[in-house]
């Protein structure tokens, strides 16, 4: 179920809060790479220290723990619910990482591949014309038309005997 902004601001202290507004829609976007990053951690630092707080709580519900307080703790619902808040932050955080990530990726992927076809272009440019073998100027290779043969004539003579062998022995009957 989704947790409505008055929850997670009841749920938050003033700091917390102002943490977590940072991570939604707009203004994560206007946040500057190094910001971003700041961001996350804070708010990796403030989810984790919930994360303990709820798991002390629990404990001390169950018995298995000391109070850290004067009595046990009754309830965790506000720690639980504080938790919930941050890691939903820190998911919109990451998110807007792996998006930036992939956009600049995408951008040096275009980037590089100007770049190759630029060199390709340049070494077309660069490649000697049409009847440009003239006598005098040493030996030249010459490309070969032909397609390369991809399989080994090992294997064509292997074939054509086993072939041979077949017709014999049809042959015979």
């Amino acid at each position: 179920m989704a947790i409505t902004r008055k929850e997670a601001a009841r749920a938050l202290n003033a700091e917390e809060h102002e943490l977590v507004e940072k991570s939604r829609h707009p203004a994560v976007q206007e946040l500057a790479d190094a910001a971003l990053s700041d961001l996350v951690k804070l708010v990796r630092q403030r989810r984790d220290k919930a994360r303990t707080q709820a798991e002390q709580r629990r404990r001390e519900m169950r018995g298995k723990g000391d109070a850290r307080g004067a009595a046990p703790s009754k309830a965790d619902e506000g720690s639980t619910l504080k938790l919930a808040v941050l890691a939903m932050a820190m998911r919109r955080l990451n998110n807007e990482v792996e998006r930036r990530r992939r956009m600049s990726a995408r951008v040096a992927l275009v980037a590089s591949a100007t770049k190759a076809l630029a060199l390709k272009q340049a070494a077309a440019d660069a490649a000697p014309g049409f009847n440009t073998r003239h006598a005098h100027q040493g030996m030249r290779r010459k490309e070969n038309p032909r397609a390369k043969d991809l399989v080994r004539p090992m294997e064509r003579g292997r074939l054509r005997k086993a072939a041979a062998v077949a017709q014999a022995k049809r042959d015979a009957r």
